[in-house]
C-alpha cells in the first residue's frame, strides 16, 4: 500500500452523487457543455479545456460568477503568448468592492469573535451602510483612485470595512498584522507611502492584551505620507490619542450617509492590493495586484473549487498580514457570511476553534498545516467532543500537509468532509492547485490545479515532469498574475522575481510532483525563504535585527525539518572570543519579538566559527540548509570558504 493512499490503495474520502450533482462545479460543467457544446464528462475534461480555451474559460468563468461591471468589452485576453505582458479584459471597467457588497439583504453577512471575549454580528444591509458612512468620510478627506490606505489591525469587522470603503473609492488597500514591530511596518508601509493609516489600539493574543498605539507613534514619526490615523477601539472605548500625528477615532471619519457608496468603476488591472514578499534578500518586495484579476481568481476559487454558496459560513484562521485575510474576504461577492475570529486559536484551551465551528455553524473551515498538525499532538479529537454537523469542507495552506495529517482529520475531526490542501501564495493572490469538491481525496496530495492554470513541473532544463519532483511553473497567463511591484516602472525586479529561471514561463519556487491522479504533492518552497507553521518570513528581516546585537558579528538562518513541520535555526558568528551563553540567546530572541513578530524567533540558536560566503560575498543559506538536512551540497566551487560548511553537519543542538 503506498504512503500517499488510502486502505488497499482507495482514496481517503470521496463525495456522494447527490453531492456531486449539487456542486457548483457540475453546474458549470454543464454551461460549458450547452453553450460550447463540448461533451465534458467530469473535472479532468473541465480542465483541459479551461487551459486549451482560455479566452472561453474565463468570460463564461465572468458570466457564471455574475460579475457587475460597467462594461466587459469583447476582447478577452491580448498579448496572449506574452509572460508577463499579456492582458485580459483590457476594455473592462470595475469596481471590487462594488462586487462583494451585491447583497443588500438582511441575512447575516459577518460574524466575529474575539479572544478577548468581543462579539458582533452584521448583516449584508448593516455591513453596506458602514462602508458607505466610511467610504464618504475618506472621500471628504480626499481620498481617490492611486492613494494608498494601510490597516494595522486585527482581524475584525472593521477592518474589512476600511478595505471595502478604500477600494470603493478606487483607492489602494495594504494591511499587517499588530503584531509587527516597528521596523516590520516601516519596511513594508515606509515603501508605499501610505495617505491613510488604520489601527486598532491594540489586540488580544494569549490571554493577554497587547498595546498598539505606541508602536503607531513610533512608525508615524517616519512615514511623513501618513496624514491621517483612525483609530479604533478594540481593547477599550477611550483609546489616548496623545503623539499620534493625524489622530481621529473611527466614528469621527465615517461621516458618510448610510446606503450611498461613490464606487469607482476603473480598468480591469487597476491596482487593489498591495502585498508584501518575505524579504530574504532586503526589504520586501511590494506586489500590486489588479482589482479585476483578484475578482476573477476569487470568484473561481471560492465558488467552483470551493462550492461556496450564498448559504455557506466561511471561516480561515488568519491575520491581516496573510493573503488568506484577503481572499477570505472576497467570499463576499459569493454571497457567503464571513466567519472572523482574532486571537490565539489554543487560547482558553486548544479546541477553542472547534467550539467557534458549532456556535457559529462554520460549513468551510479554513486554518493552516502547522494548526493541524498542533490539535493532533494537543490529543484532540473533536469528532468525539463536538458536533461539526454544519463543517462540509475544512481548507489547509500555509505549508504542505503532512500524509498523517491527512489520516487524523479524517479519523478525529470528521469522516464526510472535503480535506482541500490548497497552495498558491501572495505572489498570485490565489492558488496554483487547490480543491475540487467532485473529486476524490488522496492521502498528502492536493486534489487539482487550478481551471485556467496551466500548471506544470519543470525539471532543471525546463522539461516537464510528471512522477517526479521539480520545479513547479506556470506556463500560459492567468488573470491574477501580479500588476508589477511598487516602484518598479520598467518592470526589472518583476521579471526577475518570476521569469528569469524560465523565461516566459512563471517559476513559483516549490518543490512539487503532479502525481498519477493528478494531484499535487508540495515537498516545500525551493528557495531559502522561511515557512515554520505556514508563515512566510524572509531571512533579511531576522538579519536585520540580530545583526544589531553587539555581540554578533554576522549570522545565518536556515529553516529545519522538523516533525512534519519546519524551525527556524539561526547560527551567529560571535567578536572574538565570546562565547554564546543563555543570557546573550534570550537577548537575541528578545530583540527579534520585539522588533519583527514572535513567529521570526528562532526555535534553535547556534555558535558557529565562519559563516559561508560565495565567491562574490554572499552568504549561502540554501547550501548550509543541505548539510543541516544531511545533503549533498551542489556546487561547491560557487563557493570562496566551501571548508566552513563542515562546523554546520551533524550539530548535536539540532536534534532536539
Amino acid at each position: 500500500m503506498s504512503d500517499r493512499s488510502g486502505a488497499a490503495g482507495r482514496p481517503l474520502w470521496e463525495p456522494s452523487p447527490e453531492r456531486v450533482r449539487q456542486a457548483n462545479m457540475t453546474v458549470f460543467i454543464d454551461r460549458v457543455r450547452s453553450e460550447f457544446g463540448i461533451p465534458l464528462a467530469d473535472f479532468a475534461g473541465l480542465y483541459e479545456w479551461s487551459i486549451r480555451e482560455p479566452q472561453a474559460f474565463w468570460r463564461l468563468l465572468w458570466d457564471f460568477g455574475g460579475v457587475i461591471a460597467e462594461t466587459r468589452g469583447e476582447r478577452v485576453l491580448v498579448d496572449g503568448g506574452k509572460m508577463p505582458g499579456a492582458r485580459f479584459f483590457p476594455d473592462a471597467r470595475l469596481n471590487f468592492a462594488e462586487n462583494l457588497l451585491r447583497r443588500r439583504d438582511r441575512a447575516t453577512a459577518i460574524v466575529f469573535r474575539g479572544e478577548g471575549g468581543q462579539r458582533r454580528t452584521l448583516t449584508f444591509a448593516e455591513l453596506r451602510d458602514e462602508v458607505a458612512k466610511l467610504a464618504g468620510g475618506l472621500a471628504a478627506l480626499g481620498l481617490g483612485p492611486g492613494d494608498v490606505v494601510a490597516g494595522y489591525m486585527p482581524n475584525i469587522p472593521e477592518t474589512a470595512i476600511a478595505m471595502l470603503a478604500t477600494t470603493a473609492l478606487g483607492a489602494i488597500w495594504t494591511s499587517c498584522s499588530p503584531d509587527f514591530g516597528v521596523r516590520g511596518v516601516l519596511d513594508r508601509f515606509g515603501q508605499v507611502r501610505p495617505k491613510v493609516l488604520f489601527t486598532a489600539d491594540g489586540y488580544h493574543y494569549g490571554g493577554k492584551a497587547f498595546d498598539s498605539l505606541e508602536k503607531v507613534r513610533d512608525a508615524v514619526a517616519e512615514m511623513p505620507s501618513v496624514e491621517r490615523v483612525v483609530i479604533v477601539p478594540f481593547l477599550g472605548s477611550d483609546p489616548p490619542l496623545g503623539g499620534v500625528r493625524g489622530a481621529a477615532m473611527l466614528e469621527d471619519v465615517a461621516k458618510g450617509a448610510p446606503g450611498a457608496i461613490p464606487f469607482a468603476r476603473l480598468p480591469f488591472a487597476h491596482p487593489l492590493f498591495i502585498m508584501y514578499s518575505s524579504g530574504t534578500t532586503g526589504a520586501p518586495k511590494c506586489i500590486v495586484h489588479g482589482a479585476g484579476g483578484t475578482l476573477l481568481q476569487h470568484l473561481k476559487e471560492h465558488i467552483l473549487h470551493s462550492d461556496v454558496k450564498p448559504n455557506d459560513r466561511l471561516f480561515y484562521f488568519t491575520t491581516c498580514g496573510w493573503m488568506m485575510w484577503n481572499w477570505q474576504i472576497s467570499a463576499l461577492a459569493s454571497g457567503a457570511t464571513l466567519v472572523l475570529y482574532d486571537g490565539s486559536p489554543f487560547h482558553p484551551h486548544p479546541g477553542v476553534l472547534f467550539d467557534y465551528a458549532d456556535e457559529a455553524g462554520i460549513t468551510i473551515f479554513g486554518t493552516s498545516a502547522k494548526y493541524i498538525d498542533s490539535v493532533a499532538k494537543a490529543g484532540l479529537e473533536p469528532a468525539r467532543s463536538h458536533r461539526l454537523e454544519t463543517v462540509k469542507a475544512i481548507l489547509s495552506t500555509g505549508s504542505p500537509l503532512a500524509p498523517e495529517s491527512f489520516d487524523f482529520v479524517y479519523r478525529a475531526i470528521k469522516r464526510d468532509l472535503c480535506l482541500s490542501s490548497i497552495s498558491g501564495g501572495t505572489d498570485i493572490m490565489g492558488c496554483f492547485m487547490l480543491g475540487n469538491p467532485i473529486g476524490p481525496v488522496w492521502r498528502g496530495e492536493i486534489q487539482a490545479r487550478g481551471l485556467g492554470m496551466k500548471v506544470e513541473v519543470f525539471d532543471d532544463d525546463g522539461r516537464p515532469l510528471r512522477g517526479q519532483k521539480g520545479e513547479l511553473v506556470c506556463t500560459a497567463p492567468f488573470p491574477s498574475m501580479p500588476a508589477g511591484f511598487w516602484d518598479d516602472p520598467d518592470g526589472r525586479k518583476y521579471r526577475a522575481a518570476y521569469f528569469e529561471r524560465f523565461p516566459g514561463v512563471w517559476h513559483h519556487g516549490d518543490y512539487v510532483e503532479l502525481t498519477e491522479h493528478d494531484g499535487i504533492i508540495v515537498y516545500g518552497r525551493s528557495d531559502a525563504v522561511l515557512n515554520p507553521g505556514g508563515v512566510r518570513i524572509g531571512t533579511a528581516e531576522i538579519y536585520r535585527q540580530v545583526e544589531r546585537v553587539e555581540e554578533v558579528v554576522e549570522a545565518l538562518v536556515v529553516a529545519q525539518q522538523w516533525q512534519g513541520d519546519q524551525r527556524i535555526v539561526l547560527f551567529v558568528r560571535l567578536r572574538e572570543g565570546l562565547t554564546l551563553d543563555a543570557a546573550l540567546i534570550e537577548r537575541i530572541k528578545a530583540r527579534i519579538r520585539a522588533n519583527a513578530t514572535p513567529r521570526h524567533v528562532p526555535a534553535r540558536i547556534v555558535q558557529v566559527a565562519d559563516i559561508p560566503r560565495t565567491k562574490s560575498g554572499k552568504i549561502t543559506e540554501l547550501a548550509v540548509r543541505d548539510v543541516v538536512h544531511g545533503r549533498a551540497v551542489k556546487n561547491t566551487e560557487a563557493l570562496a570558504n566551501p571548508e566552513a560548511l563542515e562546523q554546520f553537519r551533524d550539530r548535536p543542538e539540532l536534534r532536539s
